[in-house]
């Protein structure tokens, strides 16, 4: 049997690396930008491929059919939310040069910094701004099978209550317009983390300005 599981794994993920590797891009370094539109759809094809087998396996004694069943339609559902990820954050990325979107794979982060989009120590979006949200909005109801989280984040200057309270005020706001555009309430959570998850220095003023964000998360339902 665990044999047979092992075989069966084995095949489905050479199976799916031949048929997603495109020999016209080379291998990225740590912390690159991958070239390939196709990474996110092929890595998810692999992942569903494998995720697939294995359930497959464990279905009944009839273990090795079951996983290559299992693989293939894992593999087809894992490319088919890889590449409509990919799909969704080119549109994304072209809403705002200032917000940054990563593709993490098997969900998006849409990376919005707090200078851009508020006043100082303010949870009034900018005028200018609110139609940008409006536009993610839009993108969000063009890709409909998602959950999203709006999460507020802080530097560490000024007390940890304020900078919680400011960072919950600040991603209601964003989540509020998402609403208001027509993004359904059932798909939207908004909290704060204030200055608890930074992802730079809070010692100099530049690592302060790229904690000061407010990040979409949008994670397809699976």
């Amino acid at each position: 049997m665990s044999m047979k599981i092992s075989l069966s794994l084995s095949a489905v993920a050479l199976l799916g690396l031949t048929a997603c590797t495109d020999p016209n891009y080379g291998p990225q370094s740590a912390g690159s930008v991958a070239t390939n539109p196709n990474a996110n759809r092929n890595a998810g094809a692999v992942i569903g491929g494998l995720l697939g087998a294995a359930a497959g396996a464990n279905a009944d004694n009839d273990s090795f059919a079951k996983a290559i069943v299992g693989g293939a339609i894992g593999a087809a559902v894992g490319g088919a939310i890889g590449n409509s990820l990919d799909q969704q954050a080119a549109e994304l990325r072209g809403i705002n040069g200032a917000f940054n979107v990563t593709n993490m794979g098997d969900y998006l982060v849409v990376n919005m910094p707090q200078d851009v989009l508020f006043a100082v120590d303010s949870a009034t979006l900018r005028p200018d701004l609110t139609r940008d949200i409006k536009s993610i909005a839009g993108n969000l109801q063009r890709y409909p099978n998602s959950q999203i989280q709006i999460v507020g984040h802080t530097d560490n200057t000024g007390s940890a209550a304020y900078n919680q309270d400011l960072s919950q005020r600040r991603a209601v706001s964003v989540a509020q317009v998402l609403r208001e555009s027509g993004v359904p309430n059932a798909r939207i959570t908004a909290f704060g983390r204030g200055e608890d998850q930074p992802i730079a220095s809070n010692l100099t003023e530049q690592g302060r300005a790229q904690n000061r964000r407010v990040e979409i998360i949008i994670r397809p339902y699976k």
